[in-house]
């Protein structure tokens, strides 16, 4: 029995052996592999800085042209008149165009009908009671 498990055990090792010694021609292609890929990134294939760069003086003058159209703007909005006049008739506006507006008739159902509906359901797909045997 020890002999036949040491025998095991030998057979084992021996396999492991053989796999870490190269004869694997996996082993070659994932080792050029990696050796393609020692020196990657070089800083050559970086882009290069960019050369067209608009000047500090044409950066400034595009921001001051924005500060200016802000402020202008800020200026139209504070202008607006943000308050609802009469709440009332709004409400009475859109409740009135909800009304015109049709839905389906299902839509239109109340919660106890629904459930009525459901209480059907459940009563139509419970199972019959068992036949009697003799």
């Amino acid at each position: 029995m020890v002999g036949l498990l040491s025998g095991a055990i030998l057979a084992g090792l021996t396999g492991c052996a053989a796999t870490s010694t190269g004869a694997d021609p996996l082993n070659a292609t994932v080792a050029a592999l990696v050796d393609s890929h020692r020196t990657y990134p070089r800083w050559e294939d970086f882009p290069a800085t960019p050369t067209d760069l608009p000047s500090a003086s044409v950066v400034a003058g595009e921001v001051a042209t924005l500060n200016v159209t802000g402020g202008s703007l800020t200026g139209e909005v504070a202008r607006l008149d943000w308050t609802l006049s009469d709440p009332d008739a709004y409400v009475a506006a859109v409740m009135a165009r909800v009304a015109a507006a049709r839905i389906a008739p299902a839509t239109a159902r109340t919660r106890a009908e629904i459930d009525a509906i459901a209480d059907d359901l459940r009563e139509r797909g419970r199972a019959p009671p068992p036949i009697a045997r003799r």
